[in-house]
């Protein structure tokens, strides 16, 4: 509410970037993305070539061995174009198909495990005449600083693309010169070698300007999901919950279980006391536990309702100070005496027994 105007200095949670994740919204670079899916065509088309290329003269061959005017029937064009379609197969899609594998795998490696609904789910808003002019005046203001940074890149991406690819040309300008008179052959394989060149300086090129934009993307990410600090605290508050709260709960769970401790008292075998400051109800129940347990115990105040619970009920208090403290110091409620104490315990116990008895 007065946050809007706030600055945004804290860097993002991780809940604000798993939401953001959520929605889609990550650092990822299109330029980046692009390079690797062109040095991997290219890779594969050098891996690939020699098979396309001799794929292709089959086909050729094929096509003026055996293929006689005569032949040709209109009523059976696909029976003729049928296996044209099978050496274009064998020559496209392995290539194709292997570039799509690796394409999935770089926009993976890019963003990550990334399913966003939101990004796919159909919103006639965007449809509306006020959207769709938004969206055109962003697009088309020149002035729009991502417009500005959009073209700059363009511009920038074409001239060192263009020129790393014009360097590997000129510096082979002493070769394309003497290709006048040169046999087919070899003119073929001076001018591939260019193109060779070429291509790996432009594939370097994008690569390293795509590896520049990942950072600006990322940079440009990083701050847009910026955190103020309010909204830091807002987002503590709902995953950690209200301090106030908190507490509020705490103090009624310790009231509910201080209630159910009281209740306690009235069946204890025996109270053990301090005499003042720590009271500590002991009872004896061989089918519950194999020794006697702490039922209740207290200190102050707590330790002089526990005594006076005890009385009101009949249960014996029996003043013991080095045992009350043992067993308050060591022992929860609802919790077996260790063996240390069972000697004094069961001393207590047997007077008490004794003292009922009489």
């Amino acid at each position: 509410m007065g946050n809007e105007g706030a600055e945004k200095t804290e860097e993002a949670t991780p809940r604000r970037r798993r939401k953001e994740r959520e929605r889609g919204n990550v650092a990822k670079s299109r330029d980046m993305d692009a390079a690797l899916v062109m040095t991997a065509g290219i890779a594969l088309l050098a891996v690939l070539g020699k098979n396309m290329y001799q794929t292709m003269l089959n086909m050729l061959r094929n096509t003026f061995t055996n293929l006689h005017v005569e032949l040709v029937d209109s009523n059976n064009v696909m029976g003729v174009l049928v296996p044209y379609f099978q050496y274009l197969a064998y020559i496209v899609l392995p290539f194709f198909v292997l570039l799509v594998i690796f394409a999935i795998l770089i926009i993976r490696m890019d963003v990550g495990q990334v399913f966003a609904l939101e990004k796919v789910k159909f919103n006639l808003e965007n449809l509306s005449p006020k959207k769709m002019l938004q969206n055109a005046k962003r697009m088309f203001n020149p002035f729009e600083p991502r417009s500005l940074v959009e073209f700059a890149k363009s511009i920038l991406k074409l001239v060192v693309v263009g020129a790393c690819g014009f360097s590997a040309v000129n510096a082979r300008k002493a070769d394309l010169m003497g290709l006048v008179g040169l046999e087919t052959p070899v003119a073929l394989h001076i001018i591939i070698s260019i193109l060779i060149n070429m291509i790996i300086n432009m594939c370097l090129a994008m690569l390293v300007l795509g590896y520049i934009d990942k950072k600006y993307q990322t940079y440009e990410f990083e701050k847009s999901i910026k955190m103020t600090k309010q909204e830091v605290k807002d987002e503590y508050k709902d995953t950690e919950g209200d301090p106030k709260v908190k507490a509020r709960i705490k103090s009624i769970q310790m009231q509910m279980a201080r209630q159910r401790m009281m209740s306690s008292v009235p069946s204890a075998d025996v109270v053990v006391t301090n005499p003042t400051h720590y009271s500590v109800a002991i009872k004896y129940d061989k089918t519950k536990a194999p020794a006697p347990m702490v039922v209740a115990k207290g200190v102050d105040y707590l330790a002089f309702q526990i005594r006076e619970i005890a009385k009101e009920n009949g249960v014996p208090i029996v003043e013991n100070r080095p045992v009350a403290r043992a067993l308050y110091n060591n022992v929860p409620v609802d919790g077996v005496i260790p063996s240390d104490l069972y000697v004094a315990v069961a001393e207590i116990l047997a007077y008490v027994y004794k003292q009922k008895n009489e």
